[in-house]
């Protein structure tokens, strides 16, 4: 019987350190990768900024009497590329603009406080630096939805309207467990920074990087700026600060702005039907919701649908100003 446990013990051991030298060989080789992408990481495009102490980018191109901000989902590897399916449809008509918070894209981490006052204050000092002046129509993506409507609360007169990318809003999750992810997040972080996701490749993640509009070397950059970013100590800060984030937004009012939703059935297959009813409650029924069976990034999924809703509610906008 003590040989048969000897001989177990002996292959569980054996079993370990292939575990061991497994695990010290792909984070062996993220590190040799992260030094190697370096380059790819410094092409960098948009306007640095220098606020509170660091750098934050912004993209704009495009020219027009109205001016669309974009805003991106939680831990968005590179807001500039993945908007870029959305936006290369507008900016014909439109000035264009995307804010890489600290901690996305090419934008500089920082220990300043996750909250979503000292975030608003931060993307609205990156639009003046860039020398992009308001009022804004907006479009945020995923967790951003939430800042949107803060900043509509706060300045209701540097803000038109708002169409929302499959947004979290009031009553999207409960305010108290919004941030009930935060500890998944840290271990999502921790597996990227060991380097199990080059194992497990971000493109399906990421739909943007299976578009035609990016080039091989944006995809490349894309890839690039996951592997450095996703496990950056400046995301779990702010995934700590959702649940009072949203308290804070569930407070205030509902703007007294033109609103359009595209919400979709493919973020949370299993609870579709009240992810998508959300905007109806939060509005009243008054804002269009439009649903959509697809991913979460609808605005690369349905971006010829979401250019022509911005398209609609500037039109609206501007007649109401006799433009």
């Amino acid at each position: 019987m003590k040989k048969v446990l000897k001989r177990i013990g002996l292959v569980l051991l054996i079993f370990l350190l292939l575990d061991i030298l497994a695990v010290g060989g792909i984070f062996l080789y993220h590190r040799a990768m992260l030094k190697k992408e370096a380059p790819l990481r410094e092409k960098k495009i948009g306007t640095p900024v220098t606020v509170d102490g660091g750098t934050m980018y912004v993209y704009s191109e495009g020219e027009g009497d109205q001016t669309v901000v974009f805003l991106s989902g939680y831990a968005t590897a590179s807001p500039i590329y993945d908007f870029r399916p959305l936006y290369r449809l507008l900016s014909d008509d439109f000035r264009i603009a995307v804010v890489e918070k600290f901690g996305y894209g090419f934008s500089d981490e920082t220990d300043l406080p996750r909250d979503i006052d000292t975030m608003l204050s931060e993307t609205r000092q990156a639009l003046a630096g860039a020398g992009i002046e308001g009022p804004f129509l907006l479009c945020p993506h995923s967790a951003s939805g939430i800042e949107a409507l803060y900043w509509a609360q706060q300045y209701p007169e540097e803000i038109t309207g708002i169409v929302f990318s499959d947004a979290a809003i009031p009553g999207s999750y409960d305010a108290n467990n919004f941030n009930s992810d935060a500890p998944l997040d840290k271990a999502m972080a921790w597996t990227v920074n060991l380097g199990f996701w080059r194992v497990f490749s971000p493109d399906k993640s990421f739909p943007a990087l299976e578009s035609s509009v990016l080039t091989d070397e944006e995809k490349d950059v894309y890839r690039a700026l996951f592997q450095a970013n996703r496990g950056n100590k400046t995301l779990i800060h702010e995934a700590e600060a959702g649940g009072q984030n949203m308290a804070k937004v569930e407070a205030g009012p509902v703007p007294d702005i033109p609103m359009i939703f595209f919400t979709t059935t493919g973020y949370i297959p299993a609870n579709a039907e009240e992810w998508c009813s959300v905007p109806d409650k939060y509005t009243n029924g008054t804002a269009e919701n439009n649903r959509c069976d697809c991913g979460h990034y609808v605005h690369v999924e349905r971006a010829e649908e979401m250019a022509d809703a911005v398209r609609r509610m500037a039109a609206e906008i501007a007649a109401e100003k006799g433009e």
